[in-house]
């Protein structure tokens, strides 16, 4: 791949070795060169500029009472500082930089730098992780975070289950009958908008079997010739999504489930004359359309679309 997709990257150093060690967690706490990315109701604060960037803060900024290891999380280090994340959760979102504003990160990250969109997607990921943990799964009793925010673990003395980030694998695949792909649509979606199909992985699947039972579950196409293509991590709040394509075995759609409201095929040339919308170019369904289109379309997708916003 050309280019990374967003949200991916070696964007920090996640100093994976330090959270093992207390002792220098808390001395990088004290570091005054580190830094803080808070997140606040699932939001990330975001500096305003051209480009936006995320907001690294001094952890003098926050209330003394989160300056531990109970409450921050290691991100790791870029550069010299090390990075941490914060939960807040104060009514009305509190003020901590002036020009930086607790945005939606769908909305914020298609602007940003890479280095910055990647940085505020783990910070949203790990906070949402924690807010959703605070209890055992197995015996009720509240957790106690530990090796730098990474591990939670249960604080009763016959449990002690320990509890690691979530990540939930979902497919999301670009079906071809050569000419025309196969996308469709979720009726909360934007009006004439179309994507690729998608769908969590099932307990005791195979990312094939995953792309072969949502594939025809949701639009009654059968598939064969999967290959992989790429992933994206995608905060939202954990699903690491795995990109592929496959060839349909047939050109009957019947969309089984009633999951989408619709599904349809569509040629480049519907591309081209603005048929339908596009998903945002934030998501990696954006990229494996766009790989199938330059594939046998003499202008490249990035070209067609530009001449869009310059028309």
């Amino acid at each position: 791949m050309e280019r990374q997709h967003v949200f991916a990257g070696a964007y920090l150093d996640r100093s994976t070795h330090l959270r093992d060690d207390p002792t220098g967690i808390e001395a990088a706490i004290a570091d005054a060169r580190s830094r803080v990315i808070p997140v606040w109701n699932t939001r990330n604060l975001v500096a305003a500029g051209n480009p936006p960037r995320a907001a690294r803060l001094d952890l003098a900024r926050l209330a003394q009472s989160k300056l531990n290891a109970a409450e921050l999380i290691l991100l790791g280090r870029e550069g010299e500082a090390y990075l941490f994340a914060c939960a807040l959760q104060d009514e009305p979102a509190p003020r901590l930089l002036d020009g930086a504003t607790f945005e939606d990160l769908r909305t914020a990250a298609p602007a940003m730098p890479a280095e910055d969109a990647g940085l505020l997607g783990y910070a949203r990921a790990m906070v949402s992780w924690r807010l959703r943990n605070i209890y055992c799964g197995a015996c009720a009793a509240p957790t106690r975070p530990s090796k730098g925010g990474h591990v939670l673990q249960c604080t009763h003395s016959a449990c002690g289950v320990e509890q690691f980030p979530r990540i939930d694998p979902a497919i999301i695949v670009l079906i071809s009958d050569g000419e025309r792909i196969l996308l469709g649509r979720q009726a909360s979606w934007p009006a004439g908008r179309f994507s690729t199909i998608a769908g969590f992985v099932e307990i005791g699947e195979s990312l094939e079997d995953a792309v072969k039972r949502e594939v025809l579950e949701e639009t009654g196409v059968p598939v064969s010739q999967i290959s992989y293509h790429s992933s994206q991590p995608w905060p939202f709040p954990a699903s690491l999504m795995l990109g592929f394509t496959a060839h349909a075995l047939s050109t009957h759609v019947h969309r089984k489930d009633q999951e989408l409201e619709d599904a349809r095929w569509f040629s480049r040339q519907d591309i081209v004359e603005r048929r339908f919308l596009l998903p945002t170019g934030l998501s990696i369904s954006y990229r494996l359309i766009e790989h199938w289109f330059d594939a046998g379309h003499g202008s490249p997708l990035r070209q067609v679309v530009q001449s869009w916003q310059d028309s």
